[in-house]
């Protein structure tokens, strides 16, 4: 065993061995949680960059697009937050996740909204992206892939499947998967619903030889024409959904439920988190250790004191020398007294992520306090495979 601070390097396998780049580079996002998803700091210029960059250096990028609905649905479904938490890239979408960021002083840059992201990729002048589109509304897909082979952009339609009504399971059979691969396309638009559209990918990620994939709903109606995209002034002050009820009237039930859902969340949990920051702040605190205690095929990672974003280098290093060495990882929260958005975040993406298998427990009022602030209980919740 070893006891050190945070700020000290630490000697470990992973820096004397070749590591996953995947992994490491998955581990050392920006990350801040947000009502309970992890949220990627970056812009919408990252974003069509990371987007571009993976799509032909094939790069295998998930990407995610919380916005209210996934945020209220979420707290109430395991599975669909874990395949959140199991993207490579996860953007606020919604203006609801940028006003929690700022109640609570994250520093999350600005809304980077799906549809926003494929209009910027389709403005961008240098080598096409190729695209293949998944579902949608009948007639949609067709009309959204003419469109982009006409337009000569930054887009390319290369395929389309025009989805019935069915279970995930209909919709993943070996022949719809094999047209998407003999495409070619480096990017996979689906359009199945938020909730099937995350188990659709879930399902068939590792099946899918298309390097980005994205569950973007309404992506191909904008795309196709059939229905139109909320003025910009809207965008901005968070309205777009008036304007969604009123080109698709079904809405107003899902908007409904989700927007009273979203002000319970406000009265019960932001806004007095929002609140005991404020002078949680000023509080002392002790400085943040790592014991790393490796047996055989386990590793136990013993946290103490308080942790913030600027001490998680040792943490990361860690997580990727266990998964180097191919172990099973326990992370102990049982003598933390403190942890900021940023730490909540690598424990989920650490949890969420497919090359480590991570545990995480406490015993500590402390740290059952700082889950709870962040809406992360469910993180005590995974275990080891």
């Amino acid at each position: 065993m070893t006891d050190r601070p945070p700020s000290d390097a630490m000697d470990s396998s992973a820096t004397r061995s070749r590591r996953d780049p995947s992994l490491d580079d998955g581990l050392q996002r920006d990350v801040y949680c947000v009502a309970g998803l992890p949220i990627d700091a970056i812009d919408m210029a990252g974003a069509v960059d990371k987007v571009r960059r993976a799509a032909h250096t094939r790069t295998r990028c998930i990407i995610a697009t919380p916005n209210l609905n996934f945020l209220m649905s979420a707290q109430t479904d395991p599975e669909f937050r874990a395949s959140v938490l199991r993207s490579d890239l996860c953007l606020a979408d919604g203006m609801p996740l940028i006003w929690v960021a700022r109640l609570l002083a994250l520093p999350i840059p600005e809304r980077v909204a799906g549809s926003e992201l494929f209009d910027r990729l389709l403005a961008h002048e240098g080598r096409p992206v190729t695209v293949y589109f998944f579902g949608g509304p009948p007639g949609a897909a067709a009309a959204a892939c003419s469109k982009l082979q006409r337009s000569g952009g930054g887009l390319l339609c290369v395929g389309y499947e025009e989805v019935p009504f069915a279970p995930v399971e209909a919709l993943s059979s070996d022949d719809m998967i094999e047209r998407i691969n003999q495409s070619g396309a480096e990017f996979v638009i689906v359009s199945l619903g938020a909730r099937k559209g995350q188990a659709w990918i879930e399902r068939n990620r590792d099946r899918i030889c298309a390097p980005v994939i994205c569950h973007l709903g309404a992506v191909v109606n904008f795309a196709a024409g059939t229905v139109s995209r909320a003025p910009r002034s809207m965008q901005a002050l968070g309205l777009e959904w008036l304007w969604r009820i009123k080109e698709e009237p079904a809405l107003w039930r899902r908007y409904a439920k989700d927007g009273l859902a979203f002000v319970a969340l406000l009265r019960k949990h932001v806004l007095p988190h929002a609140w005991r920051l404020r002078f949680r702040s000023s509080e002392r605190t002790k400085p943040p250790t790592l014991r790393v205690d490796s047996q055989g095929e386990r590793t136990r990672l013993v946290l103490s004191g308080t942790w913030t974003r600027s001490d998680l280098a040792p943490l990361r290093t860690a997580l990727i020398a266990a998964a180097q060495a191919g172990a099973k990882v326990q992370v102990s929260l049982d003598d933390v007294e403190g942890g900021d958005s940023a730490f909540v975040a690598l424990l989920m993406l650490a949890t969420g992520s497919r090359q480590l298998s991570v545990s995480v427990t406490s015993t500590s009022d402390g740290a059952n306090r700082v889950l709870q602030d962040w809406r992360a209980e469910f993180l005590l919740g995974t275990a080891a495979a």
